[in-house]
């Protein structure tokens, strides 16, 4: 099985001339619609627990600091993972792997959702995070292989709000399992499983790990893409002979930028994590909310910024890669929309709020996951994203999920609106900082 997602070599049939450009649209098309299927497929089972916590809670008489353990359990076990997994990424097969962890993903949900144990269950969770880990990486290493700086930004914004859409469709399989199934929670858990199984085999028939195992020329040559470090040094390889760890001490560690990104990054993730994973919560307990609602109010808040963030992914191409200048302009816009969120009890304005706080989050969410590939060489991709990865989940959602879940038991809501305020300001610090190296880059790769 290892050997099976290994990296494969370059295929020694090659696509005729006069064939390539058609090829190249096609199989783009394949890719991405790989990854972003593939990708709803992770999310339907990473938010399944989410979504049914409240009816948990009620059967199982959990506290909100036990979901919040729980939860924190997939924060950490992520973390790590794609701290590992993003750099394995780099070795292997992009689409096999993006397979394999979404299987392995949908068996382990079978599990969880067959346990009552607290403690099995936040085993599992980090299972489950640990196999999770492997589809961001593969999915980020097939975008930047397939497509260059032109429409990068598009394409990337594109499968960045699958995940959006995976949330959805996951309040509506767990709706309709909830239906089928008279409310049984273990149904839940097994049908969202049947549905990323199915997604396995599409991932397969559709897509493909790099131009050149296909028989195509690579994404350098074919468009002229090349990466400038902060160094200066220009790169366009795709592959090199470079060892895991050599790859990660030069291109990750020594990068002053991937840091200030990785910062960013975590800051957006604490406030991204610290309102989905509480929606259902905290709109019942202090808004007064229907429980039922407030599960649709998450499907609602995820993709109703689908849109938004493919809009915003393409203006920041427009404006020629300045990626920073736009997230620092939604992030302040995220914290007016928080101020509705948190002091007003009218429904239609919190949905509102949240509607529009749902693009403003993950436009520079989808923004920096695509800096962080772009200021470092092709086959260092899964690393950046990896790191990036670490960061966001170790401390983004582990404070998001289990220090507000803590902090709300002993002080009530007001902790996790203070948390989200600060989370907030951090991120435009340090995007000031990335914006001022992206023009210093931008420069330099104009005088090349």
């Amino acid at each position: 099985m290892f050997k099976w997602i290994l990296a494969r070599p370059d295929s020694q049939k090659r696509v005729p001339q006069e064939k390539i450009g058609k090829t190249y649209k096609l199989r783009q098309l394949g890719v991405l619609l790989a990854t972003c299927i593939g990708y709803i497929g992770y999310y339907i089972i990473r938010l399944v627990f989410t979504t049914e916590q409240n009816d948990i809670m009620k059967v199982y008489h959990f506290t909100t600091a036990d979901i919040g353990l729980i939860l924190s359990c997939f924060g950490i076990g992520y973390g790590v993972a794609k701290l590992f997994m993003g750099a394995l990424a780099d070795k292997c097969d992009a689409n096999r792997y993006l397979m394999l962890g979404l299987l392995l993903s949908a068996v382990l949900n079978i599990f969880l959702g067959s346990s009552r144990n607290l403690y099995i269950m936040m085993l599992l969770m980090f299972l489950i995070a640990v196999t999770q880990g492997m589809g961001a990486a593969a999915c980020q290493r097939m975008i930047q292989l397939w497509w260059g700086p032109r429409m990068r930004g598009t394409m990337y914004s594109i499968w960045s709000s699958a995940h959006n859409a995976g949330s959805f469709i996951c309040v509506a399989v767990v709706q309709l399992a909830s239906f089928l199934f008279a409310g049984s929670l273990p149904a839940v858990f097994y049908t969202a499983s049947v549905v990323s199984f199915i997604i396995c085999i599409l991932i397969l028939l559709l897509g493909a790990d790099r131009p050149a195992v296909v028989g195509l020329p690579d994404i350098s040559t074919y468009t002229g893409d090349k990466v400038v470090l902060d160094d200066g040094q220009t790169v366009t390889s795709d592959s090199t002979q470079l060892s895991i760890i050599q790859i990660f001490v030069k291109y990750i560690l020594k990068n002053k930028l991937v840091w200030a990104v990785t910062l960013t990054s975590m800051s957006l993730y604490l406030v991204r994590y610290g309102i989905q994973s509480w929606i259902p919560s905290y709109l019942v307990q202090t808004k007064g909310f229907d429980p039922g609602v407030a599960k649709w109010v998450i499907g609602i808040f995820e993709l109703a910024s689908v849109p938004g963030v493919i809009i915003i992914g393409a203006i920041s191409d427009l404006l020629k890669g300045r990626r920073a200048q736009v997230s620092i302009a939604c992030v302040i816009g995220v914290l007016l929309c928080l101020t509705v969120y948190f002091f007003t009890n009218n429904h239609t304005l919190i949905i509102v709020a949240l509607i529009i706080m749902g693009n403003l989050i993950y436009a520079p969410l989808t923004l920096v996951g695509l800096m962080i590939n772009e200021v470092v060489p092709k086959f260092a991709v899964g690393a950046s994203t990896g790191f990036m990865g670490f960061f966001q989940y170790i401390f983004g959602e582990t404070l998001a999920t289990a220090l507000i879940g803590i902090l709300v038991n002993q002080f009530g809501w007001i902790a996790s609106n203070t948390i989200l305020y600060l989370a907030s300001g951090l991120a435009i610090v340090f995007l000031l900082y990335t914006a001022r190296s992206e023009k210093l880059m931008r420069q330099k790769a104009m005088s090349k």
